[in-house]
């Protein structure tokens, strides 16, 4: 796996430096540039995964970066820790408010630090695995099977190719018509009931709620 990208953002090249030869040392990969332009610059050519942002620096202030970067919707994930020698109350206040997810005020000691940047991370995974959807279950058309939490489970053909018809398109309200034409094709004739029956023994087998009846029109999938 790529380990994290940082960009450290500050004025002052001593504590970029001193920054980035920790954050090295641990494995992380690390850029530097010195002022909110610059900054605005990079992440438009390639977006990091973290920004250690100083909040006092000339032409672009580090409030105001934040600002611009959680403004825009292909930013909004990058991290954002707030790096300044100003310990106020209402310069934390102003970060946070801007949409920063930390705040360090220096002098800054490493172990912090790094505390402060694994936690963050850990946060961003925790959120990216909860953004992710996870199916209930696989439909796999080759082999025929359903695979429902982890276990498998062998449908009989027709309720099989009933229920990958309807799961190919989501929220979809299939006619009773097109069912029974892609299911049992227009050679084969069968009663008024068979698509009922079939779906009533697919819901007892996966449950009752991904799939719903369209009175006197079809059946759809719900995604």
């Amino acid at each position: 796996m790529n380990p994290p990208h940082i960009l450290i953002v500050d004025d002052e090249e001593d504590i970029r430096m001193l920054l980035q030869y920790n954050l090295q040392k641990e494995g992380f990969r690390v850029d530097t540039v010195a002022d909110g332009l610059a900054c605005m610059e990079f992440i438009q050519k390639e977006k990091p995964t973290l920004i250690l942002l100083d909040v006092m620096m000339p032409v672009l202030d580090g409030i105001e970066v934040c600002e611009r970067i959680k403004a825009d919707p292909q930013f909004q994930d990058i991290l954002i820790c707030f790096l300044t020698a100003r310990n106020e109350d209402y310069s934390q206040i102003a970060g946070l408010d801007a949409g920063a997810d930390d705040y360090i005020a220096k002098p800054i000691k490493t172990k912090v630090l790094l505390s402060r940047i694994q936690a963050m991370l850990r946060r961003l995974k925790h959120h990216s695995a909860e953004a992710e959807p996870k199916p209930d279950f696989y439909i796999n058309r080759e082999k025929y099977i359903l695979e429902k939490n982890g276990e498998v489970l062998q449908l009989p053909r027709k309720e099989f190719e009933l229920l990958a018809l309807l799961a190919s398109r989501p929220n979809f309200v299939f006619k009773r018509e097109q069912i029974l034409e892609k299911v049992w094709g227009t050679e084969i004739i069968v009663g008024d009931r068979t698509i009922d029956v079939h779906i009533r023994k697919i819901r007892e087998k996966i449950g009752d709620h991904y799939i719903s009846t369209i009175k006197g029109i079809g059946y759809k999938f719900n995604a």
